[in-house]
């Protein structure tokens, strides 16, 4: 899913505001991926934490949160769904298997579903059931990334199907792994991608 090309398609009094959110994510999700950001990661995610604060009380100087805090400002954002998504880039950190979806979902709770309430409210929308929609639209276009990025996450040290579906699956992550590198040997990026 390519949020930027997405936002093309929205009312442009919305696009620099869903751009302005999009720029905050990309760049703590780099944090927690890059290489150049090795051995600083933490660091990193929590200096943007603090400048997000900052930008809170209005002291943002940094170019990307001075367009984010025009964009909280303009729909009077809350802090939390910002903070959940570092949340959830911090736990990127320390790769840990998913035992049930239920575990995943904890997950997902912070990593895409802010995104969802954050673009409801940009439309004017903050009721608990439109809430709700948006919560479950953006876990299944997680579930779906996930399912898209195994062979990428497997890279990482990360692996976003829950252990129940696993066995449940007779599947093994050491299977998942040898099916990449094979596929990666054999130049199979479109393989690789898939599975």
């Amino acid at each position: 899913f390519d949020l930027p090309l997405a936002t093309a398609r929205l009312p442009r009094s919305v696009q620099p505001h869903v751009l302005a959110i999009y720029a905050f994510v990309r760049a703590a999700d780099d944090f927690a991926d890059e290489p150049t950001y090795a051995g600083q990661r933490h660091f990193a995610l929590e200096q943007w934490e603090h400048e997000l604060f900052r930008t809170f009380h209005g002291e943002a100087n940094h170019p990307i949160f001075v367009a984010l805090r025009d964009t909280i400002e303009r729909f009077d954002l809350p802090v939390t769904p910002f903070s959940d998504l570092l949340t959830a880039f911090r736990m990127e950190l320390a790769p840990a298997d998913f035992a049930s979806f239920e575990a995943l979902r904890v997950y997902c709770r912070h990593r895409s579903e802010p995104l969802g309430q954050l673009v409801l409210r940009l439309f004017g929308y903050s009721d608990a059931q439109r809430q709700r929609y948006a919560a479950d639209m953006a876990l299944a276009f997680q579930l779906t990334t996930f399912l898209q990025d195994v062979s990428l996450d497997l890279e990482h040290g990360r692996l976003y199907i829950p252990q129940e579906d696993l066995v449940h699956f007779d599947l093994r992550r050491e299977a998942l792994q040898a099916l990449r590198e094979s596929s990666e040997a054999a130049g199979d990026a479109a393989t690789v991608r898939a599975f």
